[in-house]
């Protein structure tokens, strides 16, 4: 079963953090295979042996199989005689003397894409801070996919042709737009380079003596170019609309324009804007 490679890397970041916010000593999880209804345990931390690496869980079975066919955060008192689940997996979880364990399903657009665990070597009943710490730690993995998932979208967007030259421009415009403000909420430095790149080359090379405008004057601007408002650019970008005033006036006056339409002109000009 070849695992979601993407979910692996964020799962696998995921597993101190998660222990820090339960308090758990153990922690463990991992990915589902694309179209699959089976998750492999790659990703171990707290852990003494390896009987847990590379153990396949199927959903509906186990604790981290029953999160996965219900769709939410399960745990159990004491693994080995919960008769809330099934036993398939004792043998391994004995083996690394695991008693209380919790598991949280990780679900991004309907889909699931792993499973977070963490659990104790005692059997006793798992607390609130337990419980909201391991699925704060899921829902953060989530956003990191949703947003990396969005990021992969616009990436290949920017591929299929557009019959039509106009229509071509305007969709790489509305893509580099997008890319651009994107790029901030990625915490992934990797990607976010990524994207920028590839925004990068959506534009003529600049000129020798262009004007270098600051990266958020440059997401104003971008999103000027496609007909937005302050206020619609405020609102994708996560700013106020004086902000977006205040970017587009330091802009105009780098570019020496003096309406917005002579400082998209100015800027693709230059080769910042497609």
């Amino acid at each position: 079963m070849a695992a979601d490679a993407v979910a692996t890397a964020e799962i696998r970041g995921a597993l101190a953090g998660l222990r820090r916010a339960t308090g758990l000593p153990v922690a463990f999880g991992g990915a589902v295979g694309p179209g699959a209804a089976q998750i492999r345990i790659s990703e171990l931390s707290g852990t003494a042996t390896a009987a847990l690496r590379s153990l396949v869980v199927t959903s509906g079975t186990g604790l981290g199989g029953r999160a996965v066919a219900l769709g939410r955060a399960c745990a159990v008192p004491d693994y080995s005689s919960s008769r809330r689940i099934s036993h398939e997996y004792d043998a391994p979880v004995a083996a690394e003397g695991l008693r209380s364990v919790l598991a949280v399903p990780l679900v991004v657009q309907h889909r699931v894409r792993g499973v977070l665990y963490g659990a104790l070597r005692t059997a006793q009943p798992l607390g609130d801070r337990a419980l909201g710490g391991a699925v704060a730690a899921a829902r953060e993995v989530e956003r990191a996919l949703a947003v990396r998932d969005e990021a992969r979208g616009l990436l290949a967007a920017l591929r299929p042709a557009v019959p039509e030259p106009g229509a071509r421009q305007e969709h790489v415009r509305e893509a580099h737009a997008a890319l651009r403000a994107l790029a901030p909420r990625i915490a992934d430095p990797e990607l976010r380079a990524e994207l920028l790149a590839a925004c990068a080359l959506l534009t003529a090379p600049a000129p020798q003596g262009s004007p270098a405008l600051a990266p958020r004057e440059l997401d104003v601007l971008t999103w000027v170019a496609t007909g937005a408002t302050n206020a619609a650019v405020a609102d994708r970008l996560g700013l106020r609309p004086e902000t977006v005033k205040g970017y587009l006036r330091a802009a105009m006056r780098k570019l020496g324009a003096h309406t917005r339409g002579e400082a998209v002109t100015a800027a693709r000009r230059a080769g910042v804007l497609p």
